[in-house]
């Protein structure tokens, strides 16, 4: 039911929209995995976002399908974030600072059907990948 004061739904996808339309160009500045500086704009972001959407959708994972992230505040984790929400897919953000024991718990809780992960972390899951 949409409220007196809005003209279409509150949805994450309707967010990286507006962005798009009315910032397209707006700079945005990120340091990446590596510490290198990136900058991009929100066209951008949108763009690969839905790429992303897409390719989840082709990999057969259906609504509501959870998309664990483990990874630090960067370019990629925001398109992660709005690629699952806006392809209607729950993002499912992981503290990479837990316990090995902990990530593996609440990995298997929420049944996650793709995990993304920086590549800081890859020793990290590869020493609990057997677990998942």
């Amino acid at each position: 039911m949409l409220g007196q004061m809005m003209t279409k739904p509150l949805l994450i996808s309707n967010l990286i929209a507006h962005a798009e339309k009315n910032h397209g160009g707006a700079e945005i500045v990120s340091v990446n995995t590596g510490g290198g500086v990136e900058e991009t704009n929100w066209r951008e972001v949108g763009r690969n976002s839905r790429r992303l959407a897409s390719a989840l959708t082709g990999l057969g994972l259906g609504p509501q399908a959870r998309c664990g992230t483990i990874a630090w505040n960067n370019r990629r984790h925001l398109e992660i974030y709005f690629g699952t929400s806006g392809g209607g897919f729950v993002c499912h953000t992981i503290n990479p600072r837990l316990f090995p024991e902990q990530l593996v718990y609440i990995l298997n809780h929420a049944e996650d059907k793709v995990l993304f992960i920086d590549k800081t972390f890859v020793p990290l899951i590869a020493g609990i990948r057997d677990q998942l």
